[in-house]
C-alpha cells in the first residue's frame, strides 16, 4: 500500500506529536517479529530520523539544556556560551569588531567558534555591545534655503568616455528649487568652466537675493584668484563645504548620481558632442519636466519661478476624485455571489413578520 501511494515519511513532515508517538509504538510493536531496519524500510521512515525521534521522546534531564545536547553533538556547551556573552558585552573589546572578536578569542584559547556562530547567537540572543556614541551625529537633513537664489551649490564632476578621454562637467544648482541655473562641459579641469557657470548664474538670479550664497568644495578649481575675482564681481560669497560650513555638497552631488545612472550610463560615450547632447537634453528634462516628490508634484522650473501653486491644488483635487471614484466603482461593482445574497437579502426583507402572542 505504501508502495502504490507513494508515500514517504523520510521526505514528509509530521508536525504533531501524538502522529510521531503512534508511528514510534506501531515501530516498537512490530519489533516482536521484524528488525528494525525492516520495519523502518516498511514505513519509509529513515534511521536518523528514528532515532531523532526517539531521543526527544525520552527528553533530557540537563536543566541548562533546550533539548539533549547528544542529537547535536557539535554545538557549543553553555560554559562556551557564556565565555561569547561576556566577551561580547566586556568593555576591553569595545574596540574589536565581531569578526575580529572571534579570531582574537581563538588565539587566545578561550572558545574556538567561527564568526558566523558568534553573529547568530548576538542575533538570537539579543546581546548588546558596550558602544554608547557619544560623538555627535552629522545632520540628516540638510542646509534649506527659504527662497530662490539664496543658496547655490557648485560641483564639478569627472566623466570618462568609452576611449577613456576626460571630460569636465561644472553646473551650478539652486538649493530652493533644485534648478540647474548653469553648466559647461570642458575638456580640462581649472578656473575656466568654474567662472563661466557662476557668471551664467548669477545673470539667472534677476535680483532674487540681495547676496548669494555658493557652496563649494575646496578643490582648486573653486579656490583661486579668478574664481575670486568673480565671485567679488557678481556679488556671491563662498563657502567651504566641510571646511567653513558643517555641511556637505550633497545636493549637486545627487545630480551627479541621477544624470549619470538614470541617463549617461544608459548610452554609449563615444565623443565630447555625443555627451554634450545627452548632457543638455537631461538638464532641460529635469528643469522642465521631471516632477520632484520634495514639492508635492511641481518642477524646479514652477519653484524657481513661482507658477506652480495651481498645481499643487489641481493634484491634490484630482487626487480626492479619483478615490471617490475608485470607490464608487468598486462598490457598484458586482459578480454572481453577490446578486445572490443581495436577492436572498431583499427577500428576507420581504417576508412578514410573525405576530408575537
Amino acid at each position: 500500500m505504501l508502495r502504490v501511494s507513494k508515500v514517504q515519511i523520510d521526505y514528509e513532515r509530521v508536525p504533531e506529536g501524538d502522529a510521531k508517538r503512534i508511528l514510534l509504538r506501531a515501530i516498537e510493536r512490530a519489533g516482536k517479529v521484524l528488525p528494525l531496519n525492516a520495519a523502518l524500510r516498511i514505513v519509509r521512515l529513515s534511521s536518523s530520523r528514528y532515532h531523532s525521534w526517539r531521543r526527544s521522546q525520552t527528553g533530557c534531564d540537563l536543566d541548562d539544556q533546550p533539548n539533549c545536547p547528544r542529537v547535536v553533538p557539535t554545538r557549543l556547551t553553555p560554559r562556551e556560551v557564556e565565555t561569547l556573552r561576556e566577551m561580547v558585552e566586556n568593555d576591553d573589546y569595545r574596540p574589536m569588531s565581531l569578526r575580529a572578536l572571534a579570531l582574537h578569542a581563538q588565539r587566545i584559547g578561550k572558545v574556538i567558534a567561527s564568526p558566523s556562530t558568534w553573529y547568530r547567537l548576538v542575533r538570537t540572543a539579543g546581546w548588546r555591545r558596550p558602544r554608547i556614541r557619544v560623538y555627535p551625529a552629522k545632520p540628516k537633513i540638510g542646509i534649506r534655503a527659504k527662497a530662490p537664489g539664496e543658496l547655490l551649490h557648485l560641483d564639478v564632476t569627472i566623466i570618462r568616455l568609452l576611449d577613456g578621454t576626460r571630460a569636465y562637467l561644472h553646473a551650478v544648482i539652486d538649493n530652493y528649487s533644485r534648478r540647474i541655473l548653469s553648466w559647461t562641459l570642458e575638456d580640462r579641469l581649472g578656473a575656466g568652466g568654474t567662472c563661466q557657470i557662476l557668471r551664467e548664474a548669477a545673470v539667472q538670479l534677476n535680483d532674487r537675493a540681495e547676496h548669494a550664497i555658493v557652496v563649494a568644495d575646496s578643490g582648486s578649481e573653486n579656490v583661486n584668484g579668478a574664481v575670486d575675482d568673480s565671485l567679488d564681481g557678481e556679488e556671491l560669497t563662498r563657502v567651504l563645504a566641510q571646511v567653513e560650513v558643517p555641511f556637505s555638497n550633497s545636493m549637486i552631488e545627487a545630480f551627479w548620481r541621477s544624470l549619470k545612472h538614470s541617463w549617461l550610463y544608459l548610452h554609449p560615450l563615444d565623443s565630447i558632442a555625443a555627451l554634450r547632447r545627452l548632457i543638455e537634453f537631461y538638464v532641460a528634462a529635469h528643469n522642465e519636466v521631471m516632477p520632484h516628490s520634495a514639492f508635492h508634484g511641481q518642477t524646479p522650473n514652477e519653484m524657481f519661478f513661482g507658477t506652480g501653486d495651481e498645481v499643487t491644488r489641481k493634484l491634490s483635487a484630482a487626487r480626492r476624485s479619483a478615490r471617490e471614484e475608485r470607490m464608487r466603482a468598486n462598490r457598484t461593482a458586482q459578480c454572481g455571489v453577490c446578486v445572490g445574497e443581495a436577492s436572498s437579502g431583499a427577500l428576507l426583507l420581504q417576508r412578514p413578520r410573525s405576530r408575537m402572542s
